[in-house]
């Protein structure tokens, strides 16, 4: 695999993608396979955060959507996103690699509080540190979550790894016309609601300079050809 030209980034995968092919939950084989790519990225000497969504196993949102208190909704939607960062602490060190997860919400037991000068220190140690919990608050999804925390850690780019190739000017699910951006602005990204991350996250990204590089992770081996400037991908930054 080529050098990456960045030195340090933060991977948001979102939880939905850890099912594989399954309708709900945990993968182990797809998430093995996750952890290979991660661990590939690893070795042309990049510092790599990982920020899982909770998706496949609870969203807030669509609890609360279904009558439940919002912001307990969201609790339980953090707590999966904990379950999902231990999985692939798993499957991440079950290859070898240093791995720490460090959650928003304290619970000792299971895993670090998220203290940025503990987290800095294990990715100059060679660790991969994944954040779980979101921002630890109520009414912010893993998105403003993942932004925080590129901000936090100072990383070079948010690459977010979905089940689409890119960033379209309308969904290409439903629209077989939909035209994917190769490039396109944080503004545009905002005002045409291009749903690539919500709106807070996109702005915090903005604000910080962080490029946001959208790729389809589900394709095998795309993450390297992403990293190495190849590859179907958007990238969105503050001029396109």
């Amino acid at each position: 695999m080529p050098a990456s030209r960045y030195k340090r980034i933060l991977l948001k995968l979102s939880g939905e993608v850890l099912m594989g092919n399954q309708q709900f939950g945990i993968d182990p084989e797809f998430v093995a396979e996750l952890a290979r790519e991660v661990k590939l990225a690893k070795e042309t000497g990049l510092e790599i955060c990982l920020v899982i969504g909770g998706g496949n196993i609870f969203r807030g949102m669509a609890g609360a959507a279904r009558g439940m208190d919002r912001a307990q909704a969201d609790y339980m939607g953090m707590l999966a996103t904990v379950m999902n960062a231990l999985a692939m602490q798993n499957a991440l060190e079950q290859l070898g690699v240093d791995t720490r997860v460090q959650s928003a919400i304290q619970m000792d037991a299971v895993c670090e509080p998220v203290i940025r000068r503990r987290a800095e220190r294990h990715l100059e140690k060679g660790r991969v540190v994944i954040f779980a919990a979101g921002v630890g608050s109520p009414y912010f999804t893993t998105d403003s979550g993942a932004a925080l925390r590129a901000a936090e850690m100072k990383c070079d780019a948010l690459f977010k790894g979905t089940s689409v190739d890119g960033v379209y000017d309308s969904d290409p699910k439903v629209n077989s016309q939909a035209k994917r951006f190769d490039s396109v602005t944080y503004d545009r990204v905002l005002a045409d609601n291009l749903k690539v991350m919500d709106a807070s996250a996109v702005a915090l990204c903005r604000d910080n300079e962080i490029p946001i590089v959208v790729f389809s992770i589900r394709e095998k081996g795309n993450l390297a050809r992403v990293l190495a400037g190849e590859g179907v991908q958007t990238i969105v930054r503050k001029e396109a």
